[in-house]
């Protein structure tokens, strides 16, 4: 059943964030897509992640440090990753009150990234 035409809505204001840990609200998703707004808090421990699926991620307020495929990138607001399939990443520390957007895409079987970018 397919959604509907339009839909509107808002961010959650960074200060709804946890004072420990992450919130995690899903504000769209189709049958191979998702996107979330995620809000952090300052992380009592790093979080390691390993997805089976390509992850966009925005710094849309506050900053965090990551570590991806044993690289490390500082991450501010307007910054963005996009985190392949398989690729091993960690969230090592995060501000207090950092808003992400993330956008998670199954892909087909064989799709790369860019080429099913190029076919839409």
């Amino acid at each position: 059943m397919p959604g509907p035409a339009f839909e509107r809505g808002r961010l959650r204001d960074r200060d709804a964030a946890p004072s420990s840990g992450e919130q995690t609200a899903v504000l769209a998703a189709g049958e191979s897509w998702r996107i979330e707004q995620i809000l952090s808090g300052t992380l009592p421990h790093p979080l390691d992640d390993l997805l089976d699926h390509v992850e966009w991620v925005l710094v849309v307020s506050g900053g965090a440090e990551l570590e991806v495929a044993g690289r490390r990138e500082r991450l501010s607001a307007g910054d963005w990753v996009r985190i392949g399939p398989d690729v091993p990443h960690r969230v090592l520390s995060t501000e207090p009150a950092t808003s992400w957007l993330a956008v998670h895409v199954e892909l087909p079987p064989g799709a790369g990234w860019r080429e099913t970018i190029e076919q839409r």
